[in-house]
């Protein structure tokens, strides 16, 4: 017979990286938490964890339990705001991981409304440079831009498009560039992302529908500056180092005010829409459905955009 209790010790242990820290969680004591983990072991009959020296391992039926028993624990939990129609009865915690630099300029104020909405909703927000490596046990994953192959779910938040920019002095001298291919003369900045070697820019000219219209190019990148880092970036084109790829939730507002000048405006890059990723499971939790709801209406109409 499994209880509510083994449910919920299931999964504090499926977002804890090892047992002391889901003990912590559940205000526990680390042997008790073994214990707990061990009967139900033996009334399941199957090896649920594998004990390591750093830690412990889901096995399959581990994963297949926390996958089973989170979605019967999201359910129990939405009763009580199912039955009175009211969403301030959402509790229990909801860990959302984001990009650091969008993360910073808007889920952080996304989550404090939504804090204050519901007093009763624990949120643990982590942003990270690279929002997949660190999702392990998130409930929300805000990611830019759409994923080539992914287990996630994807639901679109807000638009966004890919910008080429430079300072205004450096734009000065881009004048006669027309056509990507001769970026290679000017010093580009260089994002690097997931172990990727060299960026490529990816690129469609704007009037696809004219007689004559040019077709898609690609132009592999290479300069002397490069980081992972997007904001140092972002600063080392607006001080006249290179020319560099941004989104424009980041740079509109440095466009705007001429710290930042567009380049190739004939051409578009592939846009890198704001997206809301949720696990591959059945269902939506009511804690996942009120993020995703005060997201869009956070970022609907686009910030950026006004």
């Amino acid at each position: 017979m499994v209880e509510l209790d083994d449910m919920r010790l299931f999964r504090a242990l499926g977002v804890s990286p090892s047992l002391a820290a889901a003990a912590r969680r559940l205000n526990l004591t680390p042997p008790a938490v073994t214990i707990r983990l061990q009967r139900l072991e033996e009334r399941l009959g199957v090896r649920l964890a594998i004990r390591e020296a750093r830690g412990f391992s889901l096995t399959d039926e581990g994963r297949r339990f926390l996958d089973e028993a989170k979605e019967l624990l999201e359910r129990i939990e939405a009763i009580p705001a199912s039955v009175s129609g009211k969403t301030d009865h959402v509790s229990g915690n909801l860990r959302v991981v984001a990009p650091l630099g969008f993360g910073r300029a808007y889920v952080s104020s996304i989550v404090g409304d939504l804090r204050q909405s519901h007093p009763r909703l624990a949120i643990s927000l982590h942003l990270s440079e690279s929002p997949l490596t660190a999702a392990a046990g998130a409930d929300v994953v805000v990611s830019i831009g759409n994923l080539r192959a992914s287990s996630w779910i994807g639901h679109f938040l807000a638009p966004n498009d890919r910008l080429l920019c430079a300072s205004p002095a450096f734009a000065r001298r881009l004048r006669q560039v027309k056509h990507p291919s001769e970026l290679a003369q000017f010093e580009c900045l260089c994002l690097r992302e997931n172990d990727e070697d060299l960026p490529r820019w990816r690129f469609t000219p704007r009037d696809s529908g004219a007689k004559h219209a040019q077709k898609p190019v690609t132009v592999r990148i290479s300069g002397a500056l490069s980081t992972n880092d997007g904001t140092v970036i972002r600063d080392w084109a607006i001080d006249g180092l290179g020319i560099a790829e941004r989104s424009e939730w980041d740079v509109s507002h440095l466009i705007a005010e001429g710290k930042l000048v567009r380049v190739l405006p004939t051409w578009s890059l592939a846009p890198a829409p704001v997206m809301a990723l949720l696990p591959t499971r059945q269902g939506v939790s009511v804690r996942q459905r009120v993020f995703l709801d005060a997201a869009k209406r956070a970022l609907n109409p686009a910030p950026w955009r006004a």
